[in-house]
């Protein structure tokens, strides 16, 4: 049997959108509908709200959800991170890569059809609207081919104006995560220029959004977005993707209804549907291409024929090329096993920094240049330089005491309160003062204790320097 991938080979040197001249090719997607399809609506609905609802979400008075790069201040489920957790944050994001590295290897671009907002809004918003005011694939065509009348205006208007508002709210809510929605509310009920800044943020994003999803659309998916590329190096041939089964669909040929078939057709009546179904205009039965979102459209498409012509459904399925070509899925491969390795290490090392993540971060250092100080009553006194800052929300008073001399003390230049707001940073000097007699060496290590209403929320260790001890 000839191998699939001999027909129409020269699609590996063309993009789908893109003719010969270099002009794009406007892609007219028939209106897809079937089991895939009215599973990926639920999803949409989920995500979608979930997506409107987050800056409203609060976890202890704070958002759930807060990306403020302005002010580096960022808060996921509820804690703040700021510019001091640097660390924190790129740990997690290059947890979060190896995840979708994971994500990939395994089942492919399932995020780029079922959860990713580019395919959201365009395929399950954006394109709705579209079938509901101008009709499906053809309508489209040939109201875009008729000359300018009042129905064509119509249509084209309330479309955009549509679109146009949709672009807004979504400006709004992607600001509502940048800034709070807070500041957005003030934002919006002031005048343009008493928030200046503000305002053109938002209409800048406004005109973002309207242009990708009004004209942009799946070049988003194919030109610009990187994971698409990244499909190549990551995929395998265990993944799981959206498969046309060759060694069941080929050779291909066309036949109606209950027609007879011959022994050698195989079950791909080359209806095409599948390839008219697809919102990035590729013909699936091709292989797995750099455009291919796997959105489902053409398993529905395909589906639908199946049961029309009596024949099996799944022709082309989630499925790998390895268990098209042998029949055994093989999920877990070593590939799959390592990246879940590096995962899990990552999400414990991760878990560990999180829990163990003090609530105020302590710098102390010795004053440069400074030895010790000998007081009355043979105390050995040493000058620090601290820095404190309050990574939580709420306001604290804070006390410093050691725990390791039972006779020592500090003493804090100036005012003895240490009083910080949220993310407030405090910077001073203070003496610690220990007996003479209590020191065994020249060099001892200090343990301080950082207290808050009483309570210690954490501890820092420095180097105390003192006179040379005679031995008895």
């Amino acid at each position: 049997m000839e191998n699939h991938y001999e027909y129409e080979e020269e699609y590996r040197n063309t993009i789908a959108t893109v003719d010969e001249s270099g002009k794009r090719i406007w892609v007219y997607p028939k209106k897809p509908k079937g089991k895939y399809h009215n599973k990926r609506i639920i999803v949409t609905v989920i995500l979608l709200s979930l997506l409107f609802s987050g800056p409203f979400i609060t976890i202890d008075g704070q958002p759930l959800l807060l990306l403020n790069i302005f002010e580096r201040k960022f808060i996921i489920f509820g804690q703040a991170f700021w510019p001091q957790d640097f660390f924190l944050l790129a740990v997690l994001l290059v947890t979060f890569f190896v995840f979708i590295i994971l994500f990939t290897v395994a089942f492919g671009r399932v995020w780029c059809g079922w959860a990713c907002p580019q395919t959201l809004f365009l395929e399950m918003v954006f394109r709705k609207i579209e079938y509901l005011i101008e009709g499906d694939a053809n309508k489209q065509r040939k109201l875009n081919q008729a000359p300018w009348n009042s129905t064509k205006i119509f249509k084209k208007g309330s479309k955009q104006l549509i679109f146009l508002l949709i672009s807004l709210l979504i400006s709004h809510t992607v600001m509502a995560y940048l800034i709070g929605v807070d500041q957005v509310i003030e934002i919006v009920s002031q005048p343009p220029l008493e928030n200046l800044s503000g305002f053109l943020g938002l209409l800048a994003f406004t005109g973002i959004f309207y242009w990708v999803f009004a004209f942009f659309r799946e070049q988003a998916c194919v030109a610009v977005c990187p994971y698409g590329r990244l499909q190549s190096v990551l995929l395998v041939k265990e993944s799981i993707v959206v498969m046309y089964d060759w060694i069941r669909g080929e050779p291909r040929d066309k036949i109606k209804k209950k027609a007879e078939q011959t022994s050698e057709a195989g079950d791909c009546i080359d209806c095409k549907l599948c390839v008219h179904a697809c919102p990035t205009g590729i013909d699936i039965r091709n292989g797995t291409q750099l455009e291919c979102v796997n959105c489902t459209a053409c398993m529905d498409a395909c589906d639908e024929v199946m049961h029309k012509v009596d024949r099996p459904e799944g022709l082309i399925r989630y499925s790998s090329h390895t268990a098209i070509e042998t029949g055994q899925t093989k999920l877990f491969t070593a590939r799959v096993a390592g990246y879940a390795v590096i995962l899990v290490a990552l999400i414990g090392f991760l878990s560990f920094m999180l829990i163990s993540r003090s609530d105020v971060d302590i710098n102390a250092l010795k004053v440069p240049g400074t030895l010790y100080e000998k007081l009355a009553g043979d105390t050995i006194s040493n000058l620090y330089n601290i820095q404190l800052i309050n990574k939580t929300f709420d306001p604290k008073e804070l006390r410093l005491s050691v725990l390791n001399f039972e006779h020592a003390s500090i003493e804090q230049v100036g005012s003895s309160q240490i009083l910080l707001n949220s993310n407030e940073k405090f910077s001073g000097t203070f003496f610690i003062k220990i007996p003479k007699a209590d020191l065994a060496s020249t060099k001892s290590k200090i343990d301080i204790g950082v207290y808050a209403d009483d309570e210690l929320i954490s501890d820092f260790k420095v180097s105390f320097l003192g006179p040379v001890v005679l031995k008895k």
